[in-house]
């Protein structure tokens, strides 16, 4: 199993550092996790957010590509219905062979209407788009489509799908899938016998709602009013452009205190022997290939990630047998 750091780029309000400045940070930080032997890159795509969640996430995979070796370059994920099938092939290639070959690209079918209106996509018929663009992607990679087309052949290819019919999808692409799910993993694998693949090829990766610290408890306490805000927006966005009530805030006093009702099972600070034990029950029988941890949450301070980086890429490999 490898591991991984996503960024998302996010930069709020309340603890906001000038637009250069952050983005040159977290490619310093993509230079770091390379450096101390992270496995995995990825980035994210989000439009419309408050706090300039990463809008262009081949923009920026194309950067860390070009500051970075050895590590893989990926999406988890992107949004193709919400681009022109060549623009996406195009785009990708290029970050293909600006890394030399690393790319892994996580597509999904993304969940806010105002992203879809933005950019004139159907946001109902959205995974019925989503799956035709995949299959366009790698048409005019296999017939020469556009030029020049990637390093790698095939592409990895992930779907960022949730539920049987994701998984599903996932599978009758011939994809990855990037969730961990000993449930959904069987729809997965009907999907890909569905679509002529063999059962054999499949393999999962994901978003593990996970950090590393030293000292879980005194990393709680500053966490909590980031992860507040990475609630609060995901939750507040979600229903935008819909006529579904707005779901009540979420306070960073809630998520301190662990004993409450408040949803902070949505992040699990462990040392990264905590993290091993998790993980190698939750993952025991799949075909694992890559876990992808936060690398930061909502722009929390740099000493936290830098830290999580070094953990992640570092302490956790050793203890997983990887």
């Amino acid at each position: 199993m490898d591991v991984g750091l996503l960024f998302d780029l996010r930069n709020p309000e309340g603890w906001k550092r000038p637009w250069a400045d952050h983005y040159a940070r977290t490619l310093e930080f993509c230079e770091e996790a390379d450096r101390r032997g992270a496995d995995g890159l990825w980035f994210t795509e989000h439009h419309l957010f408050e706090d300039g969640y990463l809008p262009q996430p081949l923009t920026f995979a194309a950067a860390a590509a070009a500051r970075t070796r050895r590590v893989r370059i990926g999406t988890s994920v992107l949004l193709p219905a919400l681009r022109k099938p060549a623009q996406l092939a195009e785009e990708a290639a290029i970050v293909d062979l600006i890394s030399g070959g690393r790319l892994e690209l996580g597509m999904g079918a993304g969940y806010r209407v105002p992203e879809y209106a933005l950019m004139d996509g159907d946001f109902k018929s959205r995974f019925a788009r989503t799956e035709e663009h995949i299959r366009e992607v790698r048409r005019l990679w296999e017939e020469g489509g556009i030029t020049p087309g990637p390093l790698q052949d095939p592409v990895p290819l992930w779907g960022g799908f949730y539920g049987p019919r994701g998984a599903r999808i996932a599978g009758r692409l011939g994809m990855g899938l990037l969730h961990i799910n000993h449930e959904k993993f069987e729809h997965y694998r009907d999907g890909l016998i569905e679509g002529g693949h063999d059962p054999a090829s499949a393999r999962v990766s994901d978003l593990l709602p996970i950090i590393l610290a030293d000292d879980p408890d005194e990393a709680w306490a500053r966490v909590a009013p980031y992860l507040a805000h990475q609630l609060n927006s995901y939750q507040q966005a979600s229903v935008e452009g819909t006529d579904r009530p707005k779901p009540p805030l979420i306070h960073a006093e809630e998520l301190r205190n662990r004993t409450s009702n408040a949803p902070w099972g949505a992040l699990k600070i462990f040392t990264p022997e905590q993290a091993a034990a998790e993980i190698k029950e939750m993952t025991e029988g799949l075909p694992v290939q890559h876990l992808i941890f936060w690398a930061s949450i909502a722009g929390m301070p740099d000493d936290l990630v830098a830290r999580n980086i070094e953990l992640v890429s570092e302490d956790l490999p050793a203890l997983l047998g990887s």
